[in-house]
């Protein structure tokens, strides 16, 4: 029997034996189902079996013929199971999905689906229970770090999420929504519309995922702070970060909540508040006398006071005010904080117990360890997202929120960040069960549509090529640095390798590409995400040759690089930024590309012979 590889890995499974041959004409009947959830679950699942085993079934609300079912999906509130739980049970002659709710349904056919896919129209006879550790484990994308992708892209990840049981995602935003009096602000980087929210909105909800609202709304204001009609609600020149102190800057965002929060069906909002410069300019005062923690929270309170007027929950997150942790018991309790934190060593047990003790509702929030990386960190990404999962089970979190940011071009591409998005559906759907997932294999089958595991394999061991260096650097990886950060000719990252880290990160960028060639990847973008990772390991590549290059000239060697390396390293670099630029336009809308392009431009002139 084909081990199932399913994705999250359920709570119990218990093998019956013998098994169960999906035949012609059978009928699916969904039982006590809204209308419309019958209609989508049934349709998905009819799709699948068309699909994997050449059966079309019929789908339908009843029928008087026991002998012509071949799967009923099934609700009752007053089943032993948790919301969003479900029962399913393949039986030689027919298999039956049960849930308490609507969101249980679906996932019992996301697994059953799963089966299929893996196993055609033979299936193995048993019994699954299942239920989610955390009521809420959501997906957090950045689209205002210059990535924006298009509908198709965003509706096409949505469905990857929503077969893994995600059922919460948001796009993060700082200028990417089009506010329609602030154009300025927007106008070239190809934002998202209302009508395009309110589209992506029902196609969430037909999956069972709510799309939450996030405008940061405090720090990480610069994009439009550096427009003169906003300058001046900036706390110091040059800030991020609105005044605190200004009634303008509050005026100012309640003219976009008005404007953003009707398009979303969510009674959620994020409204971010992180990463705040107070006290350093106009609010100098206020926070020598008051306090910056006092200053910071009264702050905090006047958004909390817009976002009930909208009658929603507000969510922001939860650094600063951890680090003044005596204003969180002053919280109010109808308030969701966001614990974030990206290492695999964050205290997620200490803050989230100080959230829990004040009676705080909090979520979990790793990272896909993805950004400033070019291919990911695979042992930093799956140790951060395990912490999270373990210590919010232990302190209570009512969600896990799974972050990918794209800090400084977001050079990462789409598919580098699904070893975080799998896993972290996994241990938030069930720790126990998928702690220790195979995810390389199970990530090769559910996400790069490949059989032989080949792909997750790649992916897995593409994201271990700054680690083998020898150099760790917080929330970065040192081949990304040296790109990055800095000057050709500063040794400051390659006297902290290994003596032989470069040939080590070659050598480990080897052997991951060496999988490429043997992948079978079934997916309608198979050829894309294959340019994806090439294009990744020759920036990989390029960074190695550019700490040799640097080594030499540290040494002593040279004076200056010789012009046949120069012109190697240019002819690289102009290859990779072509590249990067087709491969962009693939998947995202144009806006933010020459930003993402800059970054290297920057680098390619170091180059100039």
């Amino acid at each position: 029997m084909k081990e199932l590889f399913l994705l999250p890995r359920p709570r119990r499974v218990r093998y019956l034996g013998g098994t169960h041959s999906l035949r012609k004409g059978r009928l699916i009947v969904a039982n006590d189902l809204p209308l419309s959830d019958a209609l989508f679950i049934g349709k998905r699942l009819r799709e699948a079996i068309r699909q994997h085993a050449g059966r079309d079934w019929e789908l339908v609300r009843w029928s008087s013929s026991r002998d012509q079912i071949g799967i009923t999906i099934s609700i009752n509130a007053e089943m032993d199971l948790r919301a969003q739980g479900y029962r399913l049970t393949i039986r030689p002659k027919v298999i039956e999905i049960e849930a308490r709710d609507a969101a249980g349904a679906f996932y019992g056919v996301t697994t059953l689906i799963q089966i299929i896919e893996r196993c055609g129209g033979k299936l193995p006879c048993l019994r699954i229970e299942d239920r989610p550790d955390f009521e809420t484990r959501g997906v957090m994308l950045d689209i205002s770090r210059t990535k924006v992708p298009k509908m198709e892209t965003l509706f096409e990840l949505v469905d990857l999420l929503a077969g893994w049981k995600i059922n919460h995602v948001e796009l993060y935003t700082e200028h990417t929504f089009a506010y329609r009096d602030h154009r300025v602000v927007w106008e070239r980087s190809s934002p998202m519309t209302g009508g395009e929210i309110m589209e992506l909105d029902a196609y969430c909800r037909e999956r069972f995922i709510d799309l939450v609202p996030n405008q940061n709304s405090f720090g990480h204001f610069e994009r439009w702070l550096k427009h003169r009609r906003y300058v001046h609600l900036a706390e110091a020149t040059g800030a991020n970060t609105l005044c605190p102190t200004d009634k303008r800057g509050m005026k100012l965002l309640a003219g976009l909540y008005d404007e953003l929060l009707p398009h979303f069906s969510s009674r959620l909002f994020n409204v971010g508040c992180d990463e705040t410069q107070v006290g350093r300019g106009r609010s100098k005062a206020a926070c020598k006398k008051k306090g910056e923690g006092r200053v910071y929270f009264d702050y905090l309170m006047e958004i909390y006071r817009l976002v009930k007027k909208h009658g929603r929950t507000m969510m922001f997150w939860g650094d600063i005010i951890m680090r003044r942790p005596e204003f969180v018991k002053e919280l109010p309790k109808d308030i969701i904080a966001l614990e974030w934190g990206y290492e695999s060593t964050h205290p997620f047990e200490e803050h989230g117990a100080h959230f829990a003790a004040s009676g705080i509702p909090f979520y979990v929030c790793p990272g896909t360890s993805s950004w400033l990386s070019i291919a990911g960190r695979t042992e930093n990404c799956i140790g951060n997202l395990r912490n999270a999962a373990r210590n919010g089970l232990k302190n209570g979190a009512i969600g896990f929120l799974n972050t990918d940011w794209g800090d400084c071009g977001h050079w990462q591409y789409l598919p580098v960040s699904y070893p975080g998005f799998a896993y972290g559906a996994a241990v938030s759907w069930c720790l126990k069960a998928n702690d220790d997932m195979p995810l390389a294999k199970t990530l090769s089958i559910r996400a790069f549509r490949d059989s032989t595991g080949h792909m997750g394999k790649l992916a897995c061991e593409l994201g271990r090529a700054g680690r083998v260096t020898g150099l760790y650097i917080r929330n970065d990886s040192p081949l990304f640095s040296l790109i990055q950060f800095h000057r050709l000719g500063d040794a400051t990252i390659v006297k902290g390798m290994k003596r032989n880290g470069l040939d080590l990160a070659m050598r480990q960028i080897d052997r991951a590409m060496s999988h490429l060639d043997k992948a079978t990847m079934q997916g309608d973008d198979a050829e894309l995400m294959r340019k994806e990772f090439l294009n990744a390991a020759a920036l990989l590549r390029h960074a190695c040759h550019r700490g040799e290059v640097t080594k030499k000239l540290d040494r002593g060697a040279a004076r200056t690089v010789p012009r046949k390396e120069l012109r190697e390293l240019r002819n690289e670099m102009k290859a990779i930024m072509k590249e990067h630029r087709r491969l962009w336009l693939a998947r995202n809308r144009p806006g933010g590309l020459d930003e993402s392009l800059a970054y290297m431009e920057r680098v390619l002139k170091e180059y100039k012979v």
